[in-house]
């Protein structure tokens, strides 16, 4: 059984996408940006308005994925927050200037954020994966999944690097799901789910009428694509 993961705006988002099969959500704000953060109140009324998982996106800004250390204050209130409001993890990337993780930033997030799930997103997509993954692997800053590309613009374009990528995850049960994301939808999740078997997918436009953040969830897509990974 695999898990399917959709990008949710709001409770209304949310309610749908549970409704028709979700297993997780992911909520953010500012999609044309990327995704940022959420508002406290958007928070507070998703996580209260759904039973499954709620995986909030923790991104100040939308200039990068470095983080200067007077920024982290905001970071932390952040994950304090979703903490608070009864949300079951968050999502994060730190890159330094050389396209590596930020180990000195994650360290700090992985500890504050203790007791929640932890995604570490497309940042790695910056990266080289598979090398940046084995690093994840082996750092002592545990993070329970990585949404990634391979990085390519769409999973799909990614496949031989998500292959590696969920090879190397089989090698031990420590080492952080990989969770395909990007370009995924009803036309291509068949064949790519027969070729990577992999645990959970993500899902974003591809689940909106018209495949646009601005349209309402079309709850028919999920239910096929949970018919097609399971």
């Amino acid at each position: 059984m695999s898990k399917v993961e959709i990008i949710v705006l709001n409770d209304e988002d949310a309610k749908t996408a549970e409704a028709y099969g979700a297993d997780r959500l992911e909520l953010v704000s500012a999609m044309t940006e990327g995704g940022l953060t959420p508002s406290y109140g958007i928070i507070k009324t998703v996580v209260q308005s759904v039973k499954i998982p709620v995986m909030v996106m923790v991104r100040p800004h939308s200039f990068s994925f470095m983080y200067r250390k007077d920024e982290w204050g905001a970071i932390r209130q952040d994950i304090q927050a979703v903490k608070q409001l009864g949300a079951a993890g968050i999502v994060f990337g730190a890159l330094t200037e050389k396209q590596s993780i930020d180990f000195d930033m994650l360290a700090m997030v992985v500890e504050e954020a203790k007791g929640l799930s932890v995604t570490f997103h497309r940042a790695i997509d910056e990266t080289n994966p598979i090398v940046t993954y084995q690093s994840l692997c082996q750092s002592p800053y545990h993070v329970d999944r990585i949404l990634t590309s391979g990085a390519k613009p769409t999973a799909k374009e990614g496949l031989d690097s998500l292959k590696k990528m969920i090879e190397e995850s089989k090698k031990s049960a420590n080492y952080p799901a990989i969770m395909p994301g990007s370009g995924l939808s009803t036309e291509n999740i068949q064949s790519i789910h027969g070729q990577l078997q992999a645990a959970e997918y993500h899902f974003g436009s591809a689940v909106r009428i018209g495949g646009d953040f601005r349209n309402r969830i079309n709850g028919d897509e999920i239910q096929k694509i949970n018919r097609m990974v399971n």
